[in-house]
């Protein structure tokens, strides 16, 4: 175990130096997978996808009340954070009232407002028009406040195997400044800023159907947010909605989602106008020196 740990740490960390970097997985008789950057009979290139999957289309929703006049278009957000939204309306036919551009809108956490009301022209043929809704996380109107981060887990200290601009992972706008540690699974990970629970995942498995894993995001008061992925199963300590203060226990370390080996990887992200983008941030102390005793580390 400790072996093959070396091993992916390895290749993370040659991940961050090289241009390119080719892994390849490989599932041996006795169902032990091992991931190389040597091709072996029977291995496939392992493909890392940046597909963060928040399902959000059951808490931010568009709705459309008929009445006597025609219809009224609404956008409900169930979430604990501001959502922007983006509504065009395409393929018109016998509507009035429709926007000649798309209606941009920051909604509130957990409201909903109208954003168009249409009626007929012909009030004896039906409204015919095709919505389609965009939205993000988060309000592009705040600044970020920049600030050290704590150290986001206890214990240490530990190695940071893939850095910002990594060329494995970290090389897309919404991973682009994150940061992997690698640590044992069952670590202690705690809350690097104060903030609001706004989404969770915690009931994946290994690689499960999420390649984030299990996670947790953090909503802080200058509109960024701080996520914590490949979290353990069923380790998840916190709710949506819930208030955290630094250092408030959040989850532990896992190996589950698109991860080559146990460790955390932590992200501070914010909504640049219909789109999440990583930032750059700093923690508080170096990674691999002392362990985070300001919050309860050993």
């Amino acid at each position: 175990m400790l072996g093959r740990l070396s091993l992916l740490l390895g290749l993370a960390a040659l991940a961050c130096q090289a241009s390119a970097l080719t892994v390849y997985k490989y599932t041996d008789a006795n169902g032990v997978v091992t991931y190389s950057d040597q091709a072996a009979p029977g291995a496939k290139v392992f493909v890392f996808s940046d597909r963060m999957v928040e399902k959000l289309d059951n808490q931010v929703k568009l709705e459309t009340r008929k009445h006597a006049a025609g219809e009224t278009l609404l956008v409900r957000n169930d979430l604990y954070a501001p959502v922007q939204v983006e509504l065009k309306l395409e393929q018109l036919s016998n509507v009035s009232g429709a926007p000649g551009k798309p209606i941009n809108w920051v909604l509130p956490p957990r409201s909903e407002i109208r954003l168009a009301t249409l009626a007929p022209m012909d009030p004896s043929k039906p409204l015919r028009y095709t919505p389609k809704l965009n939205y993000a996380l988060g309000d592009p109107r705040l600044l970020p406040i920049k600030q050290p981060y704590p150290l986001p887990w206890q214990g240490g200290p530990f190695r940071l195997t893939q850095g910002a601009n990594g060329q494995y992972s970290h090389f897309t706008p919404k991973g682009r400044y994150a940061l992997d540690i690698a640590m044992p699974e069952g670590t202690p990970i705690v809350a690097a800023r104060a903030g609001v629970v706004v989404k969770t995942e915690n009931a994946q498995s290994g690689r499960g159907n999420n390649p984030s894993g299990n996670f947790v995001r953090i909503l802080h008061d200058d509109g960024t947010m701080g996520v914590y992925l490949h979290l353990m199963q069923g380790s998840v300590s916190v709710r949506e909605g819930q208030r955290l203060g630094v250092g408030t226990p959040i989850g532990r370390s896992g190996n589950t989602g698109n991860s080559t080996g146990p460790h955390l990887h932590f992200v501070v992200q914010r909504n640049v106008g219909m789109a999440l983008e990583s930032i750059p941030f700093e923690f508080a102390q170096p990674v691999d020196s002392l362990p985070n005793f300001a919050v309860g580390g050993d």
